[in-house]
């Protein structure tokens, strides 16, 4: 079986780029997880991130880094919390390369299998089911707000927490305020009321929140292009019909 069909989500096994899955495990643990469907394993990387990363200050340390202020960045560094973070971190890039490359043989025998699977899941709570969605439009509304994409393609649990992070992070970064200031013209008082430690979490979010709508989008629309094909052919083709062979093939 390459896919499941809950009231919470379309779970489905696809071939994926196991440097660009490695890659945002490296942007941030957890999302490379994420990506793969392994969600246990990936809200705790996520959840681990947050708090480790906040404890040590490396958000910040980055900002004064990236500004040319390295003595404040040593500074503000906590070492007892840095040398939690390092493997860990390194961990969560390793695995989530070697679980992409043993996902994708799992995918090749699924798919050549071409086992059913249930198309459609109704519960007193929700309805799921497979059908084609622009991914234009998971695109359009993950900017507006991170995680509206994947409720989008009815990803209830992964919309959940990208909604519950960015409600955190924008609290925190005072990020809201910082843009009232900026509207006022008070660019001065924008500058100082920003936290810049959580400020750093947003550009994760929102980028791995438009890929991973994006490609859920497309490949939930392959799935269903897939499932409806074999419907077809298994209930209407007749066992004698035969492919036309194309011209230049012929050739």
């Amino acid at each position: 079986m390459k896919a499941h069909v809950s009231v919470l989500g379309t779970t489905q096994l696809h071939l994926r780029n196991p440097y660009i899955v490695a890659w945002w495990s490296a942007a941030f643990p957890g999302f490379g997880h994420l990506l793969l469907s392994k969600y246990l394993r990936g809200y705790i990387l996520c959840i681990w991130e947050i708090f480790i990363n906040s404890m040590t200050k490396l958000n910040l340390a980055m900002v004064y880094s990236f500004t040319g202020n390295m003595e404040m960045a040593k500074d503000v560094l906590e070492p007892r919390w840095m040398l939690l973070y390092i493997p860990v971190y390194l961990f969560g890039i390793w695995d989530s390369y070697r679980t992409t490359v043993d996902m994708n043989k799992v995918f090749v025998l699924a798919d050549h299998e071409n086992a059913s699977f249930k198309s459609y899941a109704i519960s007193a709570f929700e309805v799921n089911y497979l059908d084609k969605r622009r991914p234009i439009m998971a695109i359009i509304w993950s900017l507006l707000s991170p995680g509206l994409g994947q409720l989008y393609i009815h990803r209830v649990f992964k919309a959940l927490f990208t909604m519950v992070c960015m409600i955190v992070f924008v609290y925190y970064s005072k990020l809201l305020v910082a843009v009232q200031f900026l509207f006022l013209g008070e660019i001065n008082l924008a500058t100082e009321v920003i936290d810049p430690q959580w400020l750093l979490f947003l550009p994760s979010l929102y980028g791995f929140s438009i890929y991973d709508s994006y490609v859920n989008t497309v490949e939930n629309n392959k799935l269903f292009k897939s499932e409806q094909r074999k419907f077809l052919k298994e209930n209407y083709q007749q066992h004698r019909f035969k492919i036309p062979v194309k011209v230049d093939e012929v050739e």
